[in-house]
């Protein structure tokens, strides 16, 4: 089957990102001149999704207001004749097809997706959280779309952390694949939430992309909550894999941490040198910089 839709889970409440996030939204922090959470909508656009379910939460109204038409605000940009910024705003409104569901409390990222059920139906679909922003030539949901039709099951997002950092990810155990993917495909055999750097079972980190089946929706409605009081979606992955197969791929890209402030820093520096109108006069200011 085709992936037609992506879930973007918005409902957190950002605190790494402290006090930045207090008012506003981590998802609409702008990387250069656009919120993140534009992104990765973008990047599930590239890879021919055209239905986008995000799951926000109290205060995340500024999301649907920024892919909302904005009448006002283009009223006065065609009234001074600013054409091109114009352009931009109302293609941000006609981007994609977008539905909200709101999660009334923060209980974990499996109890985000579940609530999104009654939009996706019966049918495998994305999950792209906007903390994680992914720098690929082929964009990585497209590359994750690839392993799931040859495979046809579902497909997590792998990145190799070395060292202590392995206990800030999950972390999964699993057997190469041959296929056609230059050996970046494994057989999970096992997921471990954050464990610790010596009972890591591999330098394999799951990230936040991820293809699922819908029964992924019924292992979660099993899934009891953790001491914390949130249903984990690894834990939930752990169950799926029990009935049937589960892949990891380690896709092919850069991946900056946006809920990070270190990680959406250095993504800030290195979009905006990317920037043909931005770059090299920002090349040159960071040149004459001392530390």
């Amino acid at each position: 089957m085709k992936i037609r839709k992506a879930v973007f889970p918005a409902a957190g409440l950002g605190t790494r990102l402290l006090p930045a996030t207090k008012s506003q939204p981590k998802e609409m922090l702008p990387l250069v001149d656009k919120p993140v959470i534009q992104y990765v909508i973008e990047e599930a656009m590239a890879s021919g999704i055209d239905h986008i379910i995000i799951v926000t939460g109290r205060g995340k109204n500024a999301i649907e207001d920024h892919f909302d038409v904005s009448y006002e605000l283009e009223r006065i940009l065609e009234s001074r004749g600013k054409t091109d910024l114009l352009e931009q705003v109302q293609a941000i409104s006609k981007m994609v097809s977008i539905a909200y569901v709101r999660q009334k409390e923060a209980l974990g990222l499996g109890h985000a997706i579940l609530v999104a059920k009654p939009l996706v139906g019966n049918e495998p679909f994305a999950v792209l959280l906007g903390d994680d922003i992914i720098d690929a030539e082929v964009p990585c949901t497209q590359q994750m779309i690839s392993v799931f039709e040859k495979h046809q099951s579902s497909v997590l997002a792998t990145q190799i952390v070395e060292g202590p950092d392995i206990s800030r990810y999950g972390v999964i155990k699993g057997q190469a694949v041959s296929d056609e993917f230059s050996g970046r495909t494994y057989r999970v055999e096992d997921l471990v939430e954050k464990p610790a750097f010596s009972e890591a079972p591999s330098n394999l980190a799951i990230i936040g992309r991820y293809i699922l089946t819908p029964e992924i929706f019924e292992v979660l409605e099993r899934t009891g909550a953790d001491k914390g009081g949130e249903i984990q979606l690894t834990n939930g992955l752990r169950l799926l894999r029990e009935k049937q197969p589960l892949h990891a791929y380690r896709f092919e890209g850069k991946r900056y941490d946006a809920g990070d402030k270190l990680g959406f820093l250095k993504a800030t520096v290195e979009f905006a040198l990317k920037r043909s109108d931005l770059g090299s006069d920002f090349a040159d200011y960071l040149r004459q910089l001392r530390f």
